[in-house]
């Protein structure tokens, strides 16, 4: 399981963020905030003014996509501590960031329309064709999601070894999110909300390539 930084009740914790990016986390949520206000207020080519129900393809996007993005943040935080590498620690920084602030503009969402942030028919339900009770026994929730015990390898990896595997991780992460994103992107009714989750496609297919790349130099390759 994954920690909770915006929302406690969420998501039960596995372990306190360190200092340091934990502030910036925080500020990206507060920011979000602001941008949540923003979106539902922008206008839309449908009308955006009707609420979602708990089991539609919105409200399941918002509620799986923070968890997913959680982990990501988590896998960010591990490697800070464990690579000195610029390089790497800059797109950890970058991804914390961005998905910590896009994790509080789907939990506002959540809360403006009233609806809760877990469903008793699992993850992935709201896809077509999705993955309702993917987890597995060793903790991985959703497609992409790495498993406890990778997590604990990342924790124990040091320098060069860490960085491969959290550029491993990460890429099946994002692989994950992008089918996530692209099916919201598809089948949500909300157009603020189809914007964001395409905006993720574009941003975290870039990630991917880039994380190739940095594979490439290190004499490693995405699994």
């Amino acid at each position: 399981m994954t920690p909770d930084v915006a929302d406690p009740e969420n998501v039960p914790t596995r372990r306190p963020f360190p200092g340091g990016w934990a502030a910036m986390v925080a500020v990206a949520a507060l920011v979000a905030l602001g941008l949540i206000l923003w979106f539902v207020a922008a206008p839309g080519d449908e009308d955006s003014s009707a609420v979602p129900t708990a089991g539609s393809a919105d409200a399941g996007f918002a509620r799986d996509m923070a968890v997913h993005h959680q982990q990501a943040v988590e896998l960010s935080f591990i490697v800070r501590d464990r690579t000195d590498n610029e390089d790497v620690r800059r797109l950890a920084y970058d991804i914390a960031q961005t998905q910590a602030n896009q994790r509080g503009m789907l939990l506002g969402w959540l809360d403006l329309w009233g609806l809760p942030k877990t469903s008793a028919d699992g993850y992935m339900s709201w896809m077509n064709g999705g993955h309702s009770g993917h987890q597995t026994e060793d903790g991985s929730l959703m497609p992409g999601m790495a498993t406890d015990t990778e997590i604990d390898q990342l924790r124990e990896a040091g320098g060069k070894d860490a960085e491969i595997l959290y550029l491993q991780l990460l890429t099946d992460h994002h692989m994950g999110g992008v089918d996530m994103a692209r099916a919201c992107a598809q089948q949500c009714e909300v157009p603020q909300e189809r914007q964001l989750a395409q905006g993720m496609v574009d941003a975290q297919q870039s990630e991917m390539q880039l994380m190739a790349d940095m594979l490439r130099e290190r004499g490693s390759a995405p699994r």
